[in-house]
């Protein structure tokens, strides 16, 4: 099947249409008409070869949204003119003790990524959902309730896991005393999120400009991280901090907010960490850990749940072809807080 795409051609290129050929439907296959398509900072990272492993051309795209157009001779689980979603993951051994327990992120043999990855089978690299249509094992497409308002919900498939993930994996809920640093697209979703499970938030930012924004979102409290008074005031006052800075940063000003017990998790960074004074950890039996993003059956809980409470990012549509101009906001933060295509702008280009 062939559909066009924006690709990036290099790390120093703007995004730009190609068309490409997606392949035939193996038995278990399910072909996808894009209809929206989030917008990832992971993406931008990706397109500049900022991690290193950018493979070119390079479709990006992993919060995809659409409709079936066809299935393959096996598939059961979904039926043509569904809505469904497709996440970070395309496909992984299924076999593995990660897998078998629902923690396909974590598969012994590697995950295939939705795009930048390699299939499985034929050896090609996988092309993402800045395309008008994509082709993907069933068993990692999440058909969607009723309920979902389609085009706002792509960035649940990012950005929304990444931090249901571990609210879920560490018991979040009424009760919990949850910090999130960060009012980006991570952290505003950590903040709904937490909220919506009745957790008591508090917003940990460099800006207090962010105050009104955070409240209007969930939070119950605003720590401005700079406000050394303010910070040592709120030692002790936390459970559970997601940290979704994106960018190298000492942690010891946030262990120290934490209670006995409690625990800070990484959902942003992936990269080397200043040190930290190991005292701060075993002086209240702290954690720090990390979080990657959810299973297939953790963000199909994460659809539901978001479908039932009406939960979604904050969203700014744009049509495709102005993807170049929101990377280049997505560096100047100048976005609140996700930005999400509309896949039908592609149509005017053909094919």
């Amino acid at each position: 099947m062939r559909t066009l795409a924006y690709a990036a051609l290099s790390a120093s290129t703007p995004l730009q249409p190609l068309a490409i050929d997606r392949r035939a439907l193996r038995a278990d296959d399910v072909a996808i008409e894009i209809l929206y398509c989030g917008v990832c900072h992971s993406d931008l990272h990706q397109a500049r070869n900022d991690w290193g492993s950018a493979r070119y051309p390079m479709v990006p795209g992993h919060e995809i949204i659409g409709r079936v157009q066809a299935v393959g001779s096996a598939v059961t689980s979904v039926n043509v003119g569904d809505a469904v979603g497709v996440g970070c993951m395309a496909d992984s051994c299924r076999d593995c003790d990660q897998c078998n327990q629902g923690e396909e992120q974590f598969c012994r043999h590697g995950v295939t990524m939705t795009y930048n990855g390699r299939d499985r089978i034929s050896g090609d690299i996988t092309q993402g959902g800045y395309s008008r249509a994509i082709v993907v094992r069933d068993a990692f497409v999440i058909a969607l309730s009723p309920q979902l308002d389609l085009a706002r919900a792509a960035p649940l498939l990012c950005a929304g896991i990444t931090s249901w993930s571990p609210l879920r994996q560490y018991g979040a809920g009424p009760g919990t005393r949850l910090g999130v640093i960060g009012l980006g697209g991570l952290g505003h979703m950590a903040v709904k999120l937490g909220a919506a499970l009745g957790c008591e938030v508090t917003l940990i930012t460099g800006s207090a400009g962010k105050a009104a924004d955070a409240r209007a979102l969930g939070a119950q409290h605003v720590l401005v991280s700079g406000d050394a008074e303010a910070m040592r005031a709120a030692a002790s006052s936390l459970d559970l901090i997601i940290d979704t800075v994106p960018v190298a940063h000492a942690l010891a000003p946030y262990v120290k907010l934490l209670d006995v017990g409690g625990r800070i998790v990484l959902v942003g960074a992936l990269e080397e960490m200043p040190p930290l004074d190991a005292s701060l950890l075993v002086r209240g039996r702290k954690q720090v850990s990390g979080s990657l993003i959810g299973g297939i059956a953790q963000t199909r809980e994460l659809l539901e749940f978001c479908a039932q409470k009406g939960i979604y990012p904050e969203c700014e549509q744009i049509p495709m072809q102005d993807i170049n101009e929101a990377f280049a906001r997505m560096e100047r933060s100048d976005v609140k807080y996700r930005f999400v295509i509309d896949m039908a702008s592609l149509d005017a280009q053909g094919a």
